[in-house]
Order: C-alpha cells, then structure tokens, then sequence
C-alpha cells in the first residue's frame, strides 16, 4: 500500500513521509542540525547538499503536509506570508491578480506595500460571487487568489466554480486553506492548483512555531522552489522538528476543536446580545450550502458583531479563560478584535468594504470544555453592558 494516496486521513497524519532513520531505526525523523551535507564526490550527492535548499528533516514534513492535501509536492517556510511570497514571486511585471476582497490584513500589505511597487496589478472582488471575479479578469490577468472560509467574516468561495473559471481563462488559482486546515477542507480535490498554509496556525496548532506551507503538483512547486531558494524564507530544522511532532494529532485536535465550535456557535446565536454569528455551519450562513458540498466539516474559526450596548474593551479583559491574541488555531481559545489587531492597518474605508465594524470579535475555538467556553463568554458580555 503506499501510504500517501491508499491510508485514511488519520493514518496518514501520523506516518505519511515518516520513514524510520536508515541508519539507527529511530521511529520519529531525527533533526538534521546541518547546513552542509558532504558530496561523495564533486557535484554527487545522496539529495541534500544545502540546507536552505533542502533538509531530511523538512522533506519528511513536506511529504506528510503534501498528503494530507492529496497533493503530490509541498514545501515549508519559515511563516505563511513567505510561502504567500514564494508563489507571487512567479508573477512578473505587469501581471494582474484577482484577490478576495476578505482577505488576512497581512496578505494585503504584502500586495499592497510590496508587490505594487514592482508593476503587479491587483483587483479585490467578492470572489463569492462569481461574475464578480470574471468582471474583473483581464487579458493579464495571471492568479486568482482565494481565502475560503475568509478572515475574520468565514466567507466561502466556491472552489470547483472558482477553478472552472480560473482555468477557462488560463489563470492559476492559488487558495489559502489555513482556517479549514486539511482536515475539515482539500482544495486539491476541486481542481485547485496551489494551496497555501500558514503552518503557524493549525499545523502547528499548539502557539509555539511559525511556519508556512505551500503544495501543489510537482511541476508548479519546481518552480515555486527555484523562486524560494533566491530569497530564503526557509524553517529552521529545530521548528520543522515541532511542526512534524505536532503533524501527527492535527486530525484529533481539529476534529474536537470544530466538535466544541459547532455547539458555541449555537449557543451565541441564541444569545441576546449577540447579532450576528458569522460560522459556514450554521443555516442561516449565506454560504451554508457550499460549506456542506465543500468542507469535510465546518471548522473551528468564527466570528460574531455584539449589540451597541456591550463595550467590547470590557468584554475583552472580562474574560477569564479565553485570552485575547492576535494568532489563532492552538489548542487554547483565543479572541481577536480585527478593527485593531488582524486588520488595524487597514483604513476605515477599507475595513468598511470588507464588512468589518468595530463590535465584531473573532473566536479561535480551542480544545478546553465548550461550556466553560461558553460560560466565559457569557460571563463577560454581561459584565459589558452599559
């Protein structure tokens, strides 16, 4: 049987690309602490020859990241916006790219403050809406580039109508799948040619590393790769290390962590001062649908608007349990407040168009008891009204 394309998702976590060492038998891939590897003979080498291009150790996380998407190819990277990074950096001059106007703060100062600078066009749609992102392709038009669900609002695209646009007009469509994570969500399957992680987040899931991943077929990360190896951005052994131990109980951390958002969700959406719960599992989520033919389940990120008359500063140092961070995905509950951490960049116009207001919280659901959870919450809105 070969592991990567025959095992269920839960085996692969635990063994895709994790072979016992060669030479000792150690059942976890030990950490190649080197940055040079000796050549048998002048330009022959066993595969490795430089750690910024390549490490045993990486290339075992890479394998097993690449399987759980269904993909041939991954490469690792010391955050989620290098691996973002790695792949416009196949864009050239003059180059256009459709985005998701609902995209992470960071992704759009990266295009904005960056790329601009280097005659890269970008257009931000709704790309939920596909006649939106098809008004918006032109002749240049090279990727098209998707959250899905999006930060901080969970909107959905849908991938296979994205991808049968995408490459009707012969443009790559790149999906970032951090707040699915593979578990709950595989791009891949809908005709999507590259993924992107922020490794940092799910991954990882236990707020210790950062780290980034891009997969894809062979062919598209060769040339990622050549791309990467130009400006670095490579993880370091130690951090690949934590991200492969942390690999293997992805598929048991999730599956509780979207177990606990499902009932929270619930329970906010009946909370009163409460107006809106913005999660693809609920009915009343416009993307309800798409989320059901799409997603393996609904994840563990949401978001919710509280009423006018709840403070939300007193709200956020009312909590007990649930610690307000600007990260997410780690095995505790966290809050965000996205007018002034995740999108405080963006101007108000900005933060507007993309339907954040300044009542809106983000939640990362944790692992921790969902009516503690529950509770905390509760607990700190009511202390918050004015």
């Amino acid at each position: 049987m070969k592991l990567e394309t025959a095992a269920r998702f839960n085996t692969k976590c635990v063994h895709a690309g994790q072979e016992p060492d060669s030479a000792t038998g150690a059942i976890i891939t030990p950490i190649y602490q080197t940055s040079t590897f000796v050549h048998d003979e002048l330009g022959q080498h066993k595969g490795f020859d430089y750690s910024r291009t390549n490490n045993p150790t990486r290339a075992a996380v890479e394998a097993n990241i690449a399987a759980l998407e269904g993909a041939r190819s991954g490469i690792a990277f010391a955050s989620g916006v290098a691996a973002i990074n790695a792949v416009a950096s196949r864009l050239d001059p003059g180059d256009h790219v459709v985005v998701d106007k609902n995209i992470y703060g960071g992704t759009h100062r990266l295009f904005e403050h960056v790329l601009r600078r280097y005659n890269i066009s970008f257009s931000y749609v709704e790309t939920a809406i596909p006649d939106n992102v098809a008004a918006a392709l032109t002749s240049d038009s090279k990727m098209i580039y998707v959250e899905t669900p999006s930060n901080p609002l969970l909107g959905l695209t849908d991938l296979a109508v994205m991808a049968d646009l995408a490459h009707s007009h012969n443009t790559k469509l790149v999906v970032d799948n951090t707040f699915a994570s593979p578990v709950n969500q595989n791009p891949i399957n809908h005709g999507i040619d590259i993924v992107i992680h922020s490794a940092t987040k799910y991954l990882g899931g236990h707020s210790d590393i950062s780290a980034g991943a891009v997969i894809s077929t062979n062919s598209k990360i060769k040339k990622i790769l050549d791309s990467a190896k130009n400006f670095g951005g490579n993880l370091s052994d130690y951090t690949v290390w934590l991200l492969e131990r942390s690999m293997k109980t992805l598929h048991i951390r999730v599956k509780e962590q979207t177990r606990n958002a499902k009932l929270l969700a619930k329970m906010l959406n009946k909370n009163d001062n409460v107006i809106t719960v913005y999660y693809p599992g609920l009915s009343s989520h416009p993307s309800h649908d798409i989320a059901k033919s799409q997603m393996n389940d609904f994840g563990a990120m949401m978001s919710f608007d509280l009423k006018e008359n709840v403070d939300v500063y007193t709200f956020l140092e009312s909590l007990e349990i649930i610690k307000p961070g600007m990260s997410l995905a780690g095995v505790e509950t966290t809050v965000n407040f996205p007018m002034k951490t995740s999108h405080g960049l963006l101007t108000q116009k900005e933060r507007d168009n993309q339907g954040i207001g300044d009542k809106l919280i983000r939640l990362s659901v944790g692992i921790e008891d969902y009516q503690d959870l529950y509770d905390d919450l509760d607990n700190a809105i009511k202390k918050s009204i004015k």
